[in-house]
C-alpha cells in the first residue's frame, strides 16, 4: 500500500514513488547487480523501495513456530513517547529483565499490547497516531543474531557481498548490525523514529514472520526540508546537537509534514517481504503487532560521496562512525589527496548546486599500519557493538600501588588512568587514622577486638582522593565518589578523569 499526498504543485508532479520490484530467481541471485538494477529505474529516488522475493527463496526451511525458536531476548527497551498535535520525543527505557521470545509474543499479544481492532490499514494508521502517547510498547530491538539458515547463500543478510565488507577485510572491524545481522522483535505500536541510517549507507530489512509494518519514507532530495522543520521544531535539541535526528528520537506525523509541504510516501511491509533503503532517504515507521525482522546495512559505490559528507553525531560516544579511508583511497585515487587535505570539493549528491569540500579524516580510529599505536581491533578480535564508536580503548596502562600511570595514543589521543588497590589487610586503621598526619603507613599492631568491623569503603574513599588529587590533568574536575558501597564494579569516573579499579588478591 502507499499512497501520495497533497503537496505544491511542483513537489505533487516530480514527487517520485516507491516501487515494488518481484524479480525471478536467476535475477535474485546477483545482490549487487539486482541492488544495481533497481537504481538504473529510479527505485533510489524515492528513498524506499520494496522487493517481493521470488518463491524459490526460503531464508528459513524449518518455518517460525515460536515453541521451535530457542531465543532469548536482551532487555527489551519500553518506547514512551511524549509530545502533541503530531510532533513528538520518543524515549527508549532499557527494561531490567530479559526475555524469551515466547514470553515477548506472549506480551505483545495480551489484552493491554494487542493490536486494537481495525478496518483496513488506513484505520490502523489513524489509532497509532491518536494513542501514540499512551501505552508504552516494548520493542526488542538490535538483538544480535539471524534466523535464516547458515546455507543460505543468496541474500543472507548476514552475509551480503559489498564494498562494506572492505570495514572488515581492511580494518579487522566487525560493527554489530551494520556489517552484521540484527534481530527486530516489535508489538502494536513499537515505532523507529526518523533517521537515515549510520554514515547514510543503505540498509536491507526482511520480515520473517508475523503482522506488518507501516513505513514512512522521505525521497532523498526533500531530506534537508525535514531536517529543517526538525531543527525548527526541536530548536533546543538541534543547538545541543546538529545531528540529534541521528539519536532516533524525533517522531513527525504525516500531519504536520503535509502542512509544511514535505513529500513522503507510506507503504506496508507483509511477511516474507523486503524493504531497501537508500543513502541519505530519512524513513520511520510503526509494527502493528508481534513480528519478527532482520536488518542489515550495505553499501555501493554510488554511496561513497553520501558517507564522505554524512552528519556525524558528536554529543555521544556510542554512534557509529565509519572511517571512509579506504573507500576514497581504492574508488576515488584522483581525490585521495585533495580529500586528505580537506580540499576535496564538490557538491552532496541530493545538494547539485551547493559547492563545499568533503570533510577530512579526522581520528583514523582504525589505526592504519603506517600509525604508531596498535591497531584498535586485530582479525581476531571481538565484534563491535553497532552504536558504539571505534576509538581505540586498548591502550595498556600499568599502575603501581597507589601510583596513577597515564598511557595515550597519539593518533587517538585518548587517556585512560588505571589505579590498581590491594585489599585491606584484616589490621587496617580506620579511616580517620589513614587520614591523619600520622598515619602515614598501615598500623602492624592486631585490633582490640575480632568482632570489630573496619569501614573499607571509608579507607579507600581517603586513597582515592588521595590519588586523585595526584592524577595530571589542567583542570581541577569534581569528585564524584560517593560515600557509599560500590559493588560490582572495576570502574568509577570522574568529570575529568577515569579510575579503572583493579583489585589484587
Amino acid at each position: 500500500m502507499s499512497s501520495r499526498l497533497n503537496f505544491d504543485d511542483g513537489d505533487q508532479t516530480n514527487m517520485p514513488r516507491i516501487m515494488t520490484f518481484r524479480p525471478s530467481y536467476e535475477e535474485f541471485k546477483n545482490f549487487s547487480a539486482y541492488i544495481e538494477y533497481m537504481e538504473s529505474r529510479g527505485a533510489h529516488r524515492a528513498g524506499l523501495a520494496k522487493i517481493i522475493p521470488p518463491v524459490e527463496w526460503t531464508p528459513r526451511k524449518s518455518g517460525y513456530d515460536i515453541e521451535n525458536i530457542n531465543m532469548t531476548i536482551p532487555p527489551p527497551i519500553c518506547q514512551v513517547v511524549t509530545g502533541a498535535h503530531g510532533v513528538y520525543q520518543q524515549i527508549n527505557i532499557q527494561q531490567r529483565r530479559q526475555m524469551t521470545l515466547r514470553q515477548f509474543m506472549e506480551k505483545a499479544n495480551s489484552e493491554l499490547h494487542q493490536t486494537p481492532r481495525h478496518i483496513d490499514y488506513d484505520d490502523l494508521e489513524r489509532k497509532y497516531w491518536k494513542n501514540i502517547t499512551y501505552i508504552a510498547p516494548l520493542y526488542a530491538a538490535d538483538v544480535k543474531g539471524t534466523l535464516s539458515d547458515e546455507d543460505l547463500d543468496v541474500w543472507n543478510i548476514g552475509h551480503l557481498d559489498t564494498i562494506l565488507n572492505l570495514v572488515n577485510t581492511d580494518y579487522g572491524i566487525e560493527i554489530d548490525g551494520v556489517n552484521t545481522a540484527y534481530l527486530y522483535f516489535g508489538m502494536w505500536k513499537s515505532s523507529f523514529a526518523w533517521h537515515t541510517e549510520d554514515m547514510d549507507l543503505y540498509s536491507i530489512n526482511y520480515l520473517h514472520f508475523g503482522a506488518p509494518k507501516t513505513w514512512y519514507a522521505i525521497p532523498p532530495a526533500y531530506g534537508r526540508r525535514l531536517e529543517k522543520l526538525a531543527n525548527r521544531t526541536f530548536a533546543e535539541n538541534y543547538q545541543e546537537c546538529n545531528a540529534y535526528l541521528r539519536h532516533k528520537m524525533t517522531m513527525i506525523s504525516p500531519k504536520v509534514l503535509r502542512q509544511n509541504n514535505i513529500p513522503y510516501n507510506k507503504i506496508t511491509q507483509e511477511a516474507g517481504e523486503i524493504m531497501i533503503t537508500f543513502p541519505f532517504g530519512y524513513h520511520a515507521g510503526f509494527n502493528h503487532g508481534f513480528n519478527g525482522a532482520e536488518s542489515t546495512n550495505f553499501a555501493s559505490k554510488r554511496w561513497i560521496e553520501y558517507g564522505k559528507r554524512a552528519s556525524i553525531c558528536k554529543c555521544r560516544t556510542d554512534m557509529v562512525k565509519i572511517s571512509m579511508e579506504t573507500f576514497v583511497r581504492r574508488f576515488q585515487p584522483e581525490r585521495y589527496e585533495n580529500w586528505l587535505k580537506g580540499e576535496d570539493f564538490g557538491c552532496h549528491p541530493e545538494e547539485p548546486g551547493k559547492m563545499c569540500a568533503a570533510a577530512p579524516p579526522t581520528i583514523n580510529e582504525y589505526h592504519i599500519k603506517e600509525k604508531s599505536c596498535q591497531p584498535s581491533k586485530s582479525k581476531d578480535g571481538t565484534p563491535q557493538k553497532r552504536g558504539c564508536s571505534l576509538a581505540d580503548m586498548n591502550a595498556e596502562s600499568n599502575a603501581e600501588d597507589d601510583k596513577a600511570s597515564v598511557s595515550s595514543c597519539s593518533s587517538a589521543n585518548l587517556k585512560q588512568v588505571m589505579v590498581k588497590l590491594r585489599k585491606l589487610p584484616s589490621n587496617w586503621p580506620t579511616a580517620q587514622q589513614a587520614d591523619s598526619d600520622s598515619a602515614a603507613a598501615p598500623s602492624t599492631s592486631a585490633p582490640s577486638s575480632n568482632k570489630e568491623k573496619y569501614d573499607f569503603n571509608s579507607i579507600a574513599v581517603v586513597r582515592v582522593k588521595r590519588m586523585w588529587n595526584a592524577l595530571p590533568c589542567t583542570e581541577q574536575g569534581t569528585n564524584l565518589l560517593t560515600n557509599g558501597v560500590v559493588k560490582n564494579t572495576k570502574r568509577m569516573r570522574f568529570q575529568t578523569k577515569v579510575l579503572t579499579l583493579d583489585d589484587e588478591d
